[in-house]
């Protein structure tokens, strides 16, 4: 029995590695990664399913870890509550120093985008679970779901008319007016440019982990056949800790880009501090 398991095991690593190096130009389709629960249990299911089911678990987890520190906060607190705190004392330091005064307001959807992303690159190094931000269909959403929130910020802080002016480069002389048929274009251009800069950033850098983790894999498993040892060599565990590292990096950076987008939006005045 488990010798068969372990033989299963390995065909299905050696199979998406090797769908990795053959349709590299695919890689959002192929889905190169090391097999999680939903493969073992049904194969045509995960390979449908398996970025909503981790999402929504992830989502999950981080709702119950919420309800579980709000509930059981304490005056001195405890080791899981001074992380949280931490986190968010640092998180909040950081959108302070672009958004000032308007922190408050925006640090809710950040701060949760920010953890959000952060558990998903991180359940990638978890076995039996899988990375759904390895995806671009959700990294994808999130950078929708923020061009969207932005975009609905910019009508509501500044106005129809004071935005379409923003786009235009807010002309003041006959300079300046005279490029606005260049400004214009390029501006709107740029605010759709966002959001795809922001999902393909993070879509790659997650992917490119999870192939080099499965190949690791791959690798060691051979070094077992070829010694004949039950065990396969753990070459990937060196890269769980640089995995950890590129994994808060990337969430950081596409918390700190959206951040940046609102600020560019907000009226000057009131993000000063």
């Amino acid at each position: 029995m488990v010798g068969h398991s372990l033989t299963t095991f390995i065909v299905a690593v050696q199979d998406t590695v090797g769908q990795a190096a053959e349709h590299a130009p695919k890689a959002a389709e192929s889905k190169p990664h090391i097999p999680n629960l939903l493969t073992f249990i049904n194969e045509s299911f995960a390979h449908h399913y398996e970025v909503l089911f981790f999402a929504l678990l992830m989502a999950l987890i981080l709702v119950i870890g919420a309800l579980v520190v709000y509930r059981k906060r304490q005056l001195i607190p405890g080791p899981f509550q001074n992380f949280v705190e931490m986190l968010f004392d640092g998180l909040y330091s950081l959108v302070y120093a672009m958004l000032g005064k308007e922190t408050d307001r925006y640090i809710p959807f950040l701060g949760t985008l920010f953890i959000y992303i952060w558990f998903m690159n991180l359940s990638g190094i978890i076995p039996l679970f899988h990375a759904p931000t390895s995806s671009l269909n959700m990294t994808a959403s999130l950078a929708i779901t923020v061009f969207l929130y932005v975009q609905y910020t910019a009508f509501r802080r500044l106005g129809s008319l004071p935005y379409l002016k923003h786009l235009m480069g807010d002309p003041n002389s006959g300079v300046t007016w005279a490029l606005v048929p260049v400004n214009l274009p390029l501006h709107i251009i740029g605010e759709f440019v966002k959001p795809f800069s922001l999902s393909l950033r993070l879509f790659g850098n997650i992917l490119g982990e999870d192939i080099l983790v499965a190949t690791m894999v791959a690798l060691g498993i051979m070094f077992a056949g070829m010694f004949g040892s039950p065990i396969g060599v753990p070459f990937q565990i060196p890269f769980y800790f640089l995995a950890m590292l590129t994994s808060t990096i990337q969430a950081l950076v596409f918390t700190m880009l959206s951040t940046a987008y609102f600020m560019m939006v907000l009226p000057h005045e009131e993000h000063e501090h």
